[in-house]
């Protein structure tokens, strides 16, 4: 293309003059044809043949310069300042490269802020794909937006009832639903008040308190003034028996005011030891319908004291035991296709290992080849398919627990293969060293350690005595330790992680049997309260948080809304 360009700012065998405001660009008709649909009509349909001049209105000449440079360049420079007009001028054009331009720019610069208004323009400017990432913006960080929005105060009342009608609104509870609307209808009170009751009818009440159904809801002027809201509450007050005799069934599901919202992500439970020997059964964890589904993918072989993590929309396993060998193998499972593949193997056979994940890598570290406990550790790089050892720990460590936190690797606890141990240790990936951090106040071995709340957490685990209820965290900032309100229940060899702001503990050992109690943290509360159980009970089990996945209602209790998950709209 640097040829034609060369002879178009020579003004070398143009055959076509666009004129833009009597500024005047030398071009070449075939190149122009080529980068729009716009000028191919314009040269072989809206003109004859000799025709040379070509008069645009309507556009600015600045515009027309990047449209011609694009056409010969492929490049344009989209800045903040220009990108609407030239968003709207390569839409009139139809030049579908600054388009896509245009809206990568949009895409990324997505918030709170504006991602109502980029909804709207992408609506009248027709881009379904950019228009429906700003939709599941929206829904994803509706509770900021209720918030702080000024966008929000704007939407009509059809566009609000379709936002907050949908499975995939991101709200820890529904009360902020209902607050959002009352925010909305108080910018305008007189003339939105109608809409109430089209409001109403989309918040999911029955899954509020009772409480705050009598206090805030059936007791607000606004909802006592309308005759559409009654029958609305009545329905809610028949849903919410329905939920307290029968729980979450499919006929709630089919309830709009008694559906639990899709969660923005999902724990799962992989493999463990259940009833004497291996299992290969995954279970999913429902945060909005506080539900286990069981996702089994029976391709997988049954492990158990092994490592699971997630990266990149796939969940990896990484080593364990089968009750015959420690595996130095490696499974991903790609949760949009539901295909198992093995990548490389690790250069060690690692079961009771310490797997974690960090800037897109994964990182294995010590555990049981059938012979020693390890000091050795070693990262994984998708992107090439390769293990590369990195430098052993200062202990020998299986049974230890790890995480991230502030771009270092903490790996804490563990059994060296004579004691359980109290001390930990991390890594840093610039300088590939290990450093020894300050001990537990207890020996863990079966611990679980997870990043909650900006410290790292040891929680639970087996001293060499008895299994443990306590739980600790750790500040890097000043190397100290400190105890953390106790579990409900002693565990070992349990899944650990945190999700919706809190830290929930999966199964385990008890030290009488394995269990299926689940129990959750909420460090803001300071304490711990009961979860659903699994539907199984297991120990030496490995969880992860799986996101962002377009399938992720299949991982969800059911949501018969869902007909598809494209369907966001």
């Amino acid at each position: 293309m640097s040829v034609y360009n060369q002879l178009r700012l020579e003004q070398e065998l143009c055959d076509a003059v666009i004129r833009v405001d009597n500024v005047e660009f030398h071009t070449h008709k075939i190149i122009l044809c080529n980068c729009s649909p716009y000028f191919k009509a314009l040269f072989t349909h809206w003109s004859t043949p000799d025709s040379r001049v070509f008069d645009i209105p309507n556009v600015s000449p600045g515009m027309m310069k990047l449209i011609i440079e694009f056409a010969y360049t492929g490049f344009v420079p989209v800045t903040q300042d220009i990108i609407q007009e030239l968003f709207v001028a390569a839409d009139r054009f139809n030049v579908m490269g600054i388009i896509r331009a245009c809206c990568d720019l949009l895409e990324k610069q997505l918030t709170p802020q504006n991602c109502i208004g980029i909804w709207w323009f992408t609506d009248i400017y027709y881009t379904p794909e950019l228009n429906h990432k700003a939709f599941l913006y929206m829904l994803n960080h509706f509770e900021e937006i209720a918030a702080t929005s000024e966008e929000f105060l704007q939407l009509s009342a059809q566009e609000l009832a379709k936002i907050i009608a949908n499975d995939r609104l991101n709200v820890k509870q529904e009360n902020t639903v209902f607050r959002a609307v009352l925010r909305w209808i108080a910018y305008a009170t007189e003339e939105r008040r109608e809409n109430i009751s089209l409001l109403l009818s989309n918040v999911r009440l029955a899954l509020m308190s009772p409480e705050y159904i009598t206090d805030s809801v059936s007791d607000n002027e606004l909802v006592k003034a309308s005759k559409d809201c009654r029958p609305i509450l009545l329905r809610t007050l028949e849903a919410m028996l329905d939920l307290r005799t029968k729980g979450f069934s499919d006929s709630i599901s089919y309830n709009l005011l008694a559906r639990p919202r899709l969660p923005s992500a999902i724990l799962l439970a992989v493999g463990g030891w259940c009833g004497g020997s291996p299992t290969h059964d995954i279970e999913a964890y429902d945060v909005r319908a506080n539900r286990w589904v069981n996702v089994t993918n029976n391709e997988e072989a049954p492990r158990a004291y092994h490592g699971t993590v997630f990266l990149d929309g796939s969940v990896y396993c990484v080593g364990g035991f089968d009750s015959v060998e420690q595996f130095s193998s490696v499974h991903r499972f790609n949760l949009g296709t539901h295909i198992w593949q093995e990548v490389t193997q690790m250069h060690s056979s690692r079961c009771y290992v310490s797997v974690t994940v960090m800037d897109g890598c994964i990182y294995a570290m010590g555990g049981y080849d059938g012979h020693n406990r390890l000091r050795s550790a070693e990262r994984y790089q998708p992107k090439i398919n390769q293990w590369t050892l990195i430098a052993p720990m200062h202990v020998q460590r299986s049974d230890a627990s790890c995480t991230t936190l502030h771009g270092k690797v903490y790996i804490c606890g563990g059994f060296n293969g004579s004691e359980c141990l109290s001390s930990a240790e991390c890594y840093d990936p610039e300088t590939n060293q290990w450093t020894l951090i300050a001990s537990m106040a207890s020996m863990r071995s079966g611990t679980g350690v997870i990043t909650y709340a900006d410290h790292v957490f040891a929680v639970g685990g087996f001293n060499g005595t008895s299994r443990l209820r306590t739980a600790e965290a750790y500040n890097p900032h000043t190397d100290t330790w400190h105890a953390v309100p106790s579990m409900l229940g002693s565990r070992s060899n349990f899944g650990i992680a945190v999700i919706d702001d809190r830290l929930y503990v999966v199964g385990g050992f008890n030290g009488f049997t394995t269990i299926p109690d689940v129990e959750c943290f909420d460090v803001e509360a300071g304490e711990w309260s009961d979860v659903r159980d699994m539907e199984i009970s297991r120990s030496a089990l490995s969880c992860c948080v799986v996101y962002g996945l377009p399938n992720l209602a299949e991982y969800a209790a059911p949501h018969h809304s869902l007909h598809s998950m494209d369907e966001v709209e």
